[in-house]
This record gives structure tokens, sequence and C-alpha cells, in this order.
């Protein structure tokens, strides 16, 4: 089945619940006006479904390889890479200093999702090199700055983010590789880095490697860490490529899923020591490294809506195809295609609910990070700001656990056909697990959520945003509408529950930290629940505001459809979710470890 960018439900949600013509009259984004949008979207789409997409399969079924260093990539992956850069999409939404095209956020998230649908293996290198960019941008010095990022940000070179060691994975305290200063005020790096995403590869001409090491004499722990560029090939003063770095390729993993992506095992400094320079201060790289960690994990986030819509179109496809048992209702006397039969339309419907349902999560907060950076007013920046912090580990961690189901559904709605790798469907299932690990685990995006977004303020931003839902719960009352009334009942209770929740870990957090955090990952699902109900409440008010114009009837209707099905399939789970992190903390930790 040939995936088909879903370019019209992208641009509902960045019309009516971004806001695009707010976001356009920012300072700088002038020219990101819906028309521009919808050009932009729909050749992203042209260029996805007919240059990436056929990629999916094949970097599957025919993996990067490694020899004596190097790593060749798949058919057709350097090629489709060299179109990437020469039509100008790694410029997107990067700064016009360095070459990029200056728009917002919320244009990239959409083109984010497109790309990802149509291969994920393919649009992690561009990711990757969007966190580089943006480390460099907010912690790079001007030297830096002039000699890495026009060439990033064109996609002449790609980035990396080198953190985890055979030792140090999520606890980046245990990180010992080192760095020594030069006479000339250089490094020399020393170190080895596993499970680096696009680590080497052959589709462009240098890879510029962010690496994290301790100097010599640092503090212990994660205070003495610092973040290098690490280049493969060095850079001459006048912008040309010098001799190769003391980096090499020592193999790349075997994979579960996203097999057409390179994951390479690194060692810095065999031969003397690979040459590097200091990002910002020594000993703050854990806080340069947190910056293009928390853009690639909204991206990371957006992945999970990616693989989800693709295994969504391949599972209603397959549903309209397949014919299998008569009408339980007795409409027929032969056979139909599966879609009739209801349980089946649970699943799809399930599915749509919950790919809408973090599309349009994804796309608000995009557009409250928009406002954050560019608003001429200070307290509306800090205000969502604020709220886009709340929202990230959602994103990463909600949409991410959420594509399990989906891709899961998906292989369900096959039967047995799902098994079987030809189908599709087993590819995007296997393909969603690396998403709730890599850049943060689903409980490390839930401990930030519980810890940094929660408790640290009292709940005092959590429960603000409650308010705000509270307020679409109102305007869907005032419509009258069967539909809309139905969402608000649900809606009213998740929040109920989510608030329910918010003060028993702010409360636990102070005398049962073992409690509160027990509960961390159920309240991650919980709020997830709560905000992607939100978000298609407000796209149901703006479907029935479009209604009034007779546009799409079809298409709008869907949206009404989708966001009552999600209201009541969906929202009841946050009731469960509520009473596990209530009542359930203590049970979680009362078997003693050696019982186990």
């Amino acid at each position: 089945m040939n995936y088909k960018a879903p370019v019209k439900d992208l641009l509902f949600n960045i019309r009516y619940l971004a806001e695009i013509e707010k976001i356009a009259n920012l300072p700088g984004l002038e020219d990101a006006g819906p028309d521009v949008v919808q050009a932009v979207l729909e050749e992203c789409a042209r260029f996805s479904e007919d240059i990436v997409a056929p990629l999916n399969t094949i970097g599957d079924i025919d993996p990067p390889s490694c020899k004596d260093g190097h790593v060749a990539m798949p058919p057709g992956f350097k090629d489709a890479y060299r179109q990437y850069m020469d039509a100008g999409w790694q410029r997107l939404q990067h700064e016009s200093e360095f070459g990029g095209q200056g728009l917002p956020k919320v244009v990239g998230a959409a083109c984010l999702e497109i790309l990802n649908s149509a291969s994920m293996s393919f649009a992690l290198c561009p990711l990757l090199t969007d966190g580089a960019i943006e480390a460099l941008l907010t912690a790079g010095s001007e030297s830096l700055k002039r000699t890495y990022l026009a060439k990033l940000v064109s996609g002449q070179w790609t980035g990396t983010m080198n953190l985890t060691e055979p030792q140090a994975g999520s606890d980046l305290s245990q990180l010992r590789s080192r760095a020594e200063v030069q006479p000339d005020g250089s490094y020399r790096i020393f170190g080895t880095k596993i499970f680096i995403s696009y680590g080497e590869h052959d589709m462009a001409e240098n890879i510029i490697h962010l690496v994290l090491a301790r100097v010599q004499a640092a503090p212990a722990g994660v205070k003495g860490i610092s973040l290098f560029v690490v280049p493969k090939f060095l850079v001459d003063s006048d912008g040309a490529l010098g001799e190769r770095n003391d980096v090499k390729c020592v193999s790349i993993e075997h994979k579960m899923g996203i097999k057409g992506s390179p994951t390479a095992v690194l060692s810095f400094g065999d031969h003397g020591g690979a040459t590097g320079y200091l990002v910002g201060q020594e000993n703050r790289g854990l806080e340069y490294m947190f910056i293009m960690m928390n853009a690639a994990r909204f991206a990371v986030g957006v992945q999970g809506i990616a693989v989800s819509e693709r295994a969504y179109q391949l599972a209603v496809a397959y549903a309209r195809e397949r014919v299998q048992g008569r009408p339980v209702d007795g409409s027929a006397s032969v056979c139909v295609p599966i879609i009739h039969h209801p349980d089946v339309r649970r699943m799809l419907m399930t599915m749509r609910a919950l790919v809408e349902g973090t599309r349009a999560t994804a796309i608000a907060a995009a557009a409250a990070c928009d406002m954050s950076r560019r608003h001429p007013d200070a307290q509306v920046r800090l205000d969502n700001q604020v709220f886009y912090e709340f929202m990230v580990p959602l994103i990463k961690g909600y949409s991410t656990e959420i594509s399990q189901e989906v891709t899961a559904l998906a292989v369900q709605v096959h039967g047995g056909t799902g098994f079987i790798e030809e189908s599709g469907a087993a590819q995007h299932y296997r393909d969603c697990k690396i998403l709730t690990l890599y850049e943060g685990t689903t409980a490390i995006q839930a401990n930030d959520l519980v810890g940094r977004k929660t408790c640290r303020d009292g709940g005092v931003v959590a429960r603000s945003i409650a308010a705000q839902i509270e307020t679409t719960e109102d305007e869907l009352r005032a419509t009258g509408t069967e539909s809309a009334g139905a969402v608000a009942r649900e809606l009213a209770a998740a929040r109920q529950a989510y608030l329910a929740a918010v003060d028993s870990i702010v409360s636990h957090s102070r005398d049962n930290p073992n409690a509160a955090y027990a509960g961390s990952v159920p309240y991650l699902m919980l709020a997830g629940n709560l905000m992607a109900g939100w978000n298609l409440g407000r796209a149901l008010l703006a479907a029935l505001e479009n209604e009034k114009s007779g546009e799409d009837s079809s298409f709008l209707q869907g949206k009404i459809t989708t966001a009552r099905f999600f209201a009541e399939h969906v929202l009841p789970r946050t009731q469960a979710l509520r009473d596990a992190i209530v009542h359930g903390g203590q049970s979680v930790m009362d078997l003693p470890q050696d019982v186990f």
C-alpha cells in the first residue's frame, strides 16, 4: 500500500489549533501564512510519498553494512538524501542567518511527521542534525557557529549525539570518556560511545559528532561533564575538509527495527586522540546536551505519531479489501470486507483517534514553542515556554507508547497475515519499539514529568493547564450538540482524575517519594490521554464552526465523530490510571527484592 500524507488533517490542526495566523504575525515569521504553509506541506507530501516512502521496505530488508569502519547505506538512501538536501528540506525551520528558511516549528513538526511516516530510518538522520544545530545555536561560540552551522543547516554535513557508553546509559554520571586540553585550546577526546544513530554513513561528506566527555580534574558525577564538537573530518580555516579525525566506527548494531538506519559503536582516540572543540564552558555539557535532547525528544514523539499513521493507513486498506465473514446484523447473506465488522471498526477507530489525538497535541505544543521564542510580550513568551516544557515529556512518552498500541492493532486487523513480514504491518510494530527507549525511556520522561514539571512548582503549571481544559468543556457544552456534550462530560471526568493524580503525586513527593515515582508512568499516560482528548475537543469545536460554512462536510464529520469516540473509549482509561496512582504506590514496592 502506498503512503498518502495526511495533509488535510495537518493543515486543519495548524489552522485551528496552532492558529497559524497568529504565528504569522510574530516577528520573523511573517511569511508563514496559510497559503505558504499549505504549499510547503503539499510539496513535502509529494517528495516523501514519491522519493522517500519506497525506501521504507528497502532499508528493512537490505540494511546498512559496515566494512573496515566504512558504512554503506541501503540502495537508494544516498540519492534520496541528496535530493532532500538539494530541495532545501533541512533548512526548513532554521535561522536565515545560517541559510535556513526560518519557518515556524509548527510547520517543521508537520513536515517531520510526513517524512517519518515515509521512512523513519531515513528521517532519523536529518532529525539528529536538527538537534545538533539547536545545541550549537544556543551554546556554540561564534567560531563554532561560523565553521559548522551553515553546512549543517544545508544538510551538506550531518550531526549526531554521543552520550551513551557501555557502562553509562541513562545514568550519565558513570560516563568515562575523557578530554585533554591542548596548547591551541582544542581537546583530545578518548573513549567509546555506543548506540550512535547515523554515527557513520556515506550520505554526507562530513559528520559532526557532539560528544560528552570529562576534562581532567572535572568534578565527579554529572557536574563534571563537558560537550565537544568532534568532526569526522577536520575543517581547515577556509572551511575546506582536512584530514580524517581519530574517530572510527567499530561496528553497527543488528536491530529489531529501524534497520535502515545505522546504529554505530564509535571509538575516539585509538591513534593519539580525536580532535574536539569545547561547546560553551567546561562542566556544563549536560546542560547544553539537554537542548539537543529536548529538540530530539519532541521529534521522537512525532516519530511515534508518524509510524502510527502509516500503520493505520495500512490497516484501513487491508480491512477494505479482505473479505471474511457475514455481517452480524444480517444485512448481507454473503461474506463482506472485514471493515463491516464491529470489532474491526473498533480497532480502526481506536487507531484513528489515537493518531489524531497525538497529532493535535504535538501541533498545539509546537505552536506554543513558536510563541515562546518570538512573541514580543515577555509574559506571553514565559507562559508558552512553561506550557511547552510541560508537554515535551508527554509528547515523547505518550505518543511513543501509543504507537505500540496502534501498530499492534494494525497487526491484529490483518489477522495471521499481519504476522507475516510481507504484509508490512510487522515492520511498523518492530520499528516503533525503539521510540519508547531512545532519547530517554518512557520512565525517564515520566520522572521528568513528576519531578521537574509537576512537583518542583507544587503542581502550579499542571493545574493551570487543567483550568484551560475546563474552559474548553464549557465551550463544548455551549454548542448544545450531542457529540460536544458527550466530549465535555468525559473530558471533565478525565480532568478530575488528572487533578486527583497531581494532588497525590505532589503530596507523596514530600513524604513518600517511592510512591510518587511508582505512579510516574501511569501519570504520564493519564496526562497524555487528557491532553489528546482536550485537543480533539478543540478540534471538534472548530469542525462545528466550519460546518456552518458548508466546507467538506465528510471530513468535518470525521473530526466530530473521532473526538467523540476518543472521549467515550479512551478517556475512561484515566479513571483506572488515577486509582493506580492514588492507591497503588505501596504495592509496587512491598515485595522484597529477593522474592522476585
